[in-house]
């Protein structure tokens, strides 16, 4: 299965339509969607090497817009949306001390939020229901989201085919160890 999701990654790459899926899905991501857009990102740039801080640039305004959509979800639709997300991603009992810290810690949580494997998603919509100042959330976001992404462009562009042959050949335990560290992320956030 692994071996399928990777190769149809590397397809999409080489696609016209690839860069499209890769939008929707980092907008989806920073929004509502559970899987993080990194397991889409980096075969994409370990397939067109030449293309990296293009899909970085992509993926970075993708996750913008989606982190506003997030904030939208947050601030308009709390009750019919957000809090069933919420209650999906088993967050109900500390998202009212968590909004506490927003009160007083706003930016740098989207800051950590947006660099860290802590669900950027959570972030979004809960800064949506506080009330953060958009304009500081999505001037925020940019900051956020972007050193993640023209991180892993950066270390693609230096070391793409060895960290290809890498990946390719430990495709199982680099996927696990993802998975780790998002659930990892969603722990943390239960327990903060």
């Amino acid at each position: 299965m692994l071996k399928k999701l990777y190769d149809w990654t590397l397809e999409k790459a080489a696609d016209k339509k690839g860069e499209r899926w890769l939008a929707a899905i980092s907008f989806a991501e920073s929004s509502f969607f559970p899987v993080p857009i990194d397991l889409m990102l980096l075969p994409m740039m370990l397939a067109d090497h030449g293309r990296v801080w293009r899909l970085a640039l992509i993926t970075t305004l993708s996750s913008v817009a989606g982190a506003v959509l997030g904030y939208i979800i947050g601030a308009f639709l709390f009750e019919a949306v957000a809090q069933p997300l919420i209650a999906f991603y088993g967050y109900e009992d500390k998202f009212a001390a968590f909004k506490n810290y927003y009160i007083e810690y706003g930016v740098l949580i989207v800051l950590a939020g947006g660099l860290t494997p802590i669900p950027f998603k959570v972030i979004t919509i809960a800064c949506g229901v506080i009330g953060l100042n958009p304009l500081v959330f999505f001037l925020t976001c940019f900051p956020a989201r972007a050193p993640r992404f023209y991180i892993e462009a950066a270390l693609i562009w230096r070391f793409g085919r060895p960290i290809q042959a890498f990946i390719e050949k430990r495709l199982p335990l680099l996927f696990t160890l993802v998975m780790i560290v998002g659930i990892g992320g969603f722990v943390v956030l239960k327990y903060i």
